[in-house]
C-alpha cells in the first residue's frame, strides 16, 4: 500500500499501487472542500493531470482553476475541445491559438479556400464544442517513442508538431485523443471534456475569440477588455514572423541546425531599431509641429519588459533628430520608505502608485513644461528617505523629457500636463514564438525567465525567491499597469524570434538550484520543461545594445 499525504488538509491515507489522482481526491473530496471544481493536481511539486497514477509515497496537493498550473489545464483542455469541433465541421480547415487577448484566446481560424469566417460558422462551431462537452469524452494520453509520435503527426500533416518533436531530442513523448481527433500539448489536461462548464467563443476582427474563467472566480467568465492597439501589436508580431520565416519553435531549431542563428538575431535587432527609429521619427515630427509640440514621453510596461534599454536607445535616436533628450525615474519621487502603503501580510506595496508622490511629480511637471527650474530629488533606497542634492532642471528650447516606470501612464501622475504635449509609449514582450500550432507560449513566462536571469546574476534573488514573489508582481500589474496600455500612442514588443534559444543556456542552470521540496519547484519545472523545447545557442553575437543586455548581461549602457 502507498503513504499518500493530501497537502489540502495535511492528512495521509493508504492506497494500493496505481491508484489514480482522481480516485486519491474522491477519498479526500468531504474533508478539503475547494469552493471550486478540482481540474488537476500537484504530485511532489509537479503538475498532473487527474488520470496520473501513483506507484510510490507521494505528497499531492489538488487544483482548481484559481492556482496558474490548474487554470493552464483548464484553457488547454478547451483548447483542443475547440480544436476537435473546428476538425469535425470543416476537416480541411487550420486552427491557430496564438496569443492570450481580451481576456481570453485569440484564434486565427483559416477555412479551406480562405473562404471568410461567418456568423454561422462560429455558431456551429459552438454548438459542436457544447455537444463534445455534453457527451462529456474522455481526453486520452498516450506515451509513444518520439519516432511513433512523429509517425501519428506526419500521417495527420501537422508539419509544426513534426518539426517540434524532431528538434527536441526526446526519447518519448506524449499525445491526446479527443474522439478520433489527435493533437499534442505540452502539459497535462483534464480527464473528459465535462469538466469544462464555463467558457465562450465569440468572432472577433478575422478569427476566433476562446473565452475562459476567471483567474479569482472560475464559476464565471473572464470580464471582456476590448484591446484594439494590443491587436495591433501581436498582428505586427505575425508580420515580423513572416519576414523571418519563423511561426514556431520548430522553425527557430531547424534555422539554427542550418546554421542561419547570427543571421536570425541580427535581422530580429534590426526589426526592433526599425521600430524604435520609426518611434522617434514620430515624437520629433510632434515635437516640430506649430500646435502643441510633444515635450514629454512617457514610457511604461510590466515586469523585465525591457524599458530601461528601450528608454537608452530611444534617447540615442531621439539624439540622432536633433532633439535632447532628458530623463528621469519615477523611483526618485517614491515617499518616504515610513509612509509606503503595505500588503496585507504586513509588507511594502512598492508596485501602489501611492508609493509615488504624484502630487509633487506633478507639481514639477507643470512648472518644466512652463520652462520654471525644478530642483528634482534623488531617492536614497539605503536609508528609505528622499534626498535633495542640488539636482535643477530646465527643458531649453530642443529638450524632450522622458519618463520610465511602472506607473508613467497613470493620468494621477501627470494630470497637470496637457494630453495633447504628452506621447505615451507601451512596451512587453510578446512571446515571440510558439511551440507549434495549438500550443502558445505566456506572455508573462518571456518576462519572468528574464527576471529569474536578471535578478540571480545581480545577486538580489535566488531563481526560488524570484518565483515566490511572481504571483504578486501580475497582480500588481494587473492592477496599475495593464488598466492603461490600451491609452498609449504605440506599443513596443521587446521579444525576440530568437530569445528562447538564448535565455536556455541561462535559465537552465539558474532553474535546476530551485529545491524540489518548495512550492516553487513545480513552476521551475514547468519552465524547465517548455525551454528544453529549444536548441541553445550562445549569446556572444548578441549586440551589447540589445534589450536582451539587460538581463543576460554585457551591456553598454549604464543604468
Amino acid at each position: 500500500m502507498l503513504q499518500i499525504r493530501c497537502k489540502n488538509n495535511n492528512v495521509t491515507k493508504s492506497f494500493p499501487e496505481g491508484t489514480s489522482l482522481l480516485d486519491v481526491y474522491l477519498e479526500f473530496a468531504d474533508e478539503i472542500k475547494l469552493p471550486h471544481p478540482v481540474v488537476s493536481a500537484k504530485v511532489n511539486n509537479v503538475s498532473q493531470g487527474l488520470k496520473f497514477r501513483l506507484f510510490q509515497n507521494r505528497d499531492v496537493e489538488f487544483l482548481d482553476a484559481r492556482e496558474g498550473s490548474g487554470h493552464r489545464v483548464y484553457v488547454r483542455s478547451l483548447s483542443f475541445v475547440l480544436y476537435k469541433a473546428t476538425k469535425d465541421l470543416f476537416p480541411a480547415s487550420k486552427l491557430f491559438i496564438e496569443h492570450s487577448l481580451c481576456r481570453g484566446y485569440y484564434c486565427n481560424f483559416k477555412k479551406k479556400g480562405n473562404d471568410p469566417l461567418t456568423d454561422d460558422d462560429v455558431q456551429q462551431i459552438r454548438t459542436r464544442m457544447q455537444e463534445i462537452i455534453d457527451l462529456d469524452m474522455p481526453f486520452r494520453r498516450t506515451e509513444a517513442t518520439n519516432e511513433e509520435a512523429i509517425r501519428v503527426f506526419t500521417d495527420r500533416g501537422f508539419s509544426d508538431k513534426v518539426k517540434l518533436l524532431e528538434t527536441s531530442g526526446q526519447l518519448y513523448s506524449d499525445y491526446y485523443t479527443l474522439g478520433d481527433t489527435v493533437d499534442y500539448y505540452y502539459g497535462p489536461l483534464v480527464p473528459s471534456a465535462g469538466y469544462l462548464k464555463v467558457w465562450g467563443l465569440e468572432r472577433y476582427e478575422e478569427g476566433l475569440l476562446l473565452r475562459v474563467p476567471d483567474w479569482n472566480n472560475p464559476s464565471q467568465l473572464a470580464e471582456k477588455v476590448e484591446q484594439p492597439k494590443t491587436f495591433e501589436m501581436f498582428a505586427e508580431k505575425t508580420r515580423w514572423d513572416i519576414i523571418m520565416r519563423l511561426s514556431n519553435a520548430g522553425d527557430v531549431n531547424k534555422a539554427i541546425m542550418r546554421g542561419h542563428a547570427s543571421e536570425l538575431i541580427q535581422v530580429s535587432e534590426a526589426l526592433q531599431e526599425k521600430k524604435i527609429v520609426q518611434i522617434a521619427e514620430e515624437i520629433d515630427r510632434r515635437f516640430h509641429r506649430k500646435k502643441n509640440p510633444v515635450r514629454l514621453v512617457l514610457i511604461t510596461g510590466p515586469s523585465s519588459s525591457g524599458k530601461s534599454t528601450f528608454c537608452k536607445r530611444l534617447s540615442v535616436q531621439l539624439l540622432a533628430c536633433g532633439l535632447r533628450p532628458v530623463s528621469f525615474s519615477t523611483d526618485d519621487y517614491f515617499v518616504n520608505r515610513v509612509d509606503t502603503p503595505k500588503l496585507p501580510n504586513g509588507d511594502y506595496d512598492f508596485d501602489n502608485v501611492e508609493t509615488v508622490d504624484y502630487k509633487l511629480l506633478g507639481e514639477h511637471l507643470s512648472k518644466l513644461m512652463k520652462g520654471e527650474v525644478v530642483e528634482v530629488p534623488e531617492y536614497n533606497f539605503v536609508t528609505g528617505k528622499r534626498e535633495y542634492n542640488g539636482k535643477r532642471l530646465r527643458l531649453s528650447g530642443d529638450t524632450v523629457l522622458i519618463i520610465e516606470g511602472i506607473h508613467a501612464l497613470n493620468p494621477l501622475l501627470t494630470k497637470g500636463v496637457d494630453d495633447a504635449l504628452k506621447y505615451k509609449i507601451y512596451i512587453s514582450a510578446l512571446t515571440s514564438i510558439s511551440l507549434d500550432d495549438h500550443n502558445w507560449i505566456p506572455t508573462r513566462d518571456n518576462r519572468l525567465l528574464r527576471r529569474i536571469i536578471r535578478d540571480y546574476n545581480k545577486g538580489a534573488f535566488t531563481a526560488q525567491q524570484t518565483i515566490s514573489q511572481w504571483k504578486n508582481v501580475c497582480q500588481a500589474e494587473e492592477q496599475w499597469i495593464f488598466p492603461f496600455q490600451e491609452t498609449a500612442d504605440v506599443m513596443f514588443n521587446s521579444a525576440l524570434n530568437i530569445e528562447f534559444a538564448v535565455l536556455r543556456i541561462h535559465a537552465e542552470l539558474i532553474l535546476a538550484t530551485v529545491p524540489k521540496n518548495c512550492p516553487e519547484y513545480s513552476e521551475a519545472h514547468r519552465l524547465l520543461k517548455f525551454i528544453h523545447f529549444f536548441l541553445p545557442i550562445s549569446d556572444k553575437e548578441i549586440p551589447p545594445t540589445s534589450i536582451m543586455r539587460e538581463f543576460v548581461g554585457g551591456s553598454s549602457f549604464k543604468y
